[in-house]
């Protein structure tokens, strides 16, 4: 791998090599990679001034093959001396798509957790709430746009599997690319996406028991292609159970995010969320309060939901687990909100200066920067 196979023309021919060159430039747009290096160009044939690019996709049905297609031809077409190019598109045989696999993963193990090793650089967030409607789908796809859009690589696992919104609104439309037994996620906004709902008709329930979904779970983790993550999310269903408890199993470095509302009967739920954590040895990242307030004409506040919920939480958080568990932020009510989640924009880039979405990119700028600490993880040590 890494190589293009021996081509039909002389390799001392100058057009050629300059071909060659100018497809190192085109990336797959799932993996990242220049096409050459993942042994997908099959041939280059030069006739004159033509050029035939023999192009082997990773599946007969690769949804991105119009974009590979069209940015082959503009590649090629730059190279002086090309004035016809033709794409002629094959598939990898299971050889090749073994040796692919092998390539990205590193390895002929059996898949693993990239984020669970002990080198993982990647920031692994899960954002929780004790019960449903305060907004955590939300807050989840533009925190990860927020990070995208500031330059960090970022990955999200709708975990809610039987409430899962996520692709709806990040605009997500298609299923991920299945190469053999590794899947390679769509992207939206800069942001890599797996969901349950990718995966089942649509208006069909997820009817699981705990092991299925843990099983669902670990096989988002290992078995999608996730490159190299800065960042990834996850979006967990409400309350405190199954998934909850997968998440801490699998991923035990991950930090706990918690979602909630002004309302004290909404915060002492959320404060349970956030207790779970303290259980599993997480560490607890911080609070958001969704629906803070409405803003008024007048410039006054609305507090539809009383006030208070987010702060109380975090003090709770700070007492409970013996770490800073800071409230990262208050977003306050917006139409603009849930219109954007609707359509697959989310906010921070359709009304990137109204007050929820500064309010959700200022927390995604926190997030991104912070450094992982001790401060509130447990060492797992005992006195003598």
């Amino acid at each position: 791998m890494g190589v293009v196979p021996e081509q039909t023309t002389p390799p001392d021919d100058a057009l050629t090599a300059a071909v060659l060159t100018a497809l190192a430039t085109v990336q797959d747009p799932e993996i990242h990679r220049p096409i050459t290096e993942l042994g997908m160009v099959r041939s280059v044939e030069v006739d004159g001034t033509r050029v035939v690019v023999g192009l082997d996709l990773t599946t007969p049905g690769c949804p991105l093959k119009d974009t590979l297609t069209r940015d082959v031809t503009a590649a090629v077409t730059q190279v002086d001396g090309v004035t016809d190019v033709a794409v002629a598109l094959g598939v990898m045989s299971a050889e090749q798509r073994a040796d692919l696999r092998r390539l990205l993963r590193g390895t002929d193990a059996e898949p693993s957790i990239p984020f669970a090793q002990p080198g993982s650089l990647t920031k692994v967030f899960a954002i929780a709430s004790g019960k449903g409607g305060v907004g955590k789908s939300s807050v989840t796809a533009n925190l990860a746009v927020a990070m995208a859009a500031e330059g960090l690589r970022v990955g999200v696992v709708d975990a809610d599997i039987y409430g899962f919104s996520i692709p709806r609104m990040l605009g997500v439309d298609r299923p991920p690319t299945k190469v053999d037994d590794m899947l390679l996620p769509p992207e939206a906004h800069g942001v890599k996406v797996v969901s349950i709902g990718m995966f089942v008709p649509k208006g069909q329930p997820v009817v699981w028991r705990g092991p299925m979904l843990h099983r669902a779970l670990q096989q988002f983790l290992a078995d999608v292609f996730w490159g190299d993550l800065d960042v990834l999310l996850l979006d967990l269903p409400p309350g405190t159970g199954d998934i909850a408890i997968s998440v801490a199993q699998l991923l035990p470095g991950s930090q706990i995010l918690v979602v909630t509302t002004p309302q004290a009967a909404a915060a002492e739920v959320a404060e349970r969320a956030g207790t779970v954590a303290a259980q599993t040895r997480q560490q607890v990242v911080g609070v958001i309060e969704n629906m803070s307030w409405l803003e008024q004409p007048d410039g006054t506040r609305l507090e539809l939901f009383g006030s208070g919920g987010g702060a109380h939480v975090a003090q709770r958080l700070t007492d409970l687990t013996g770490g800073d568990v800071p409230l990262l932020g208050q977003v306050p009510l917006d139409v603009r909100v849930r219109e954007a989640g609707d359509t697959g924009s989310p906010v921070v880039l359709t009304a990137p200066d109204a007050p929820a979405a500064v309010a959700l990119r200022e927390v995604a700028r926190t997030l991104g920067t912070r450094r992982r600490g001790l401060a509130g993880m447990s060492l797992n040590l005992t006195p003598r």
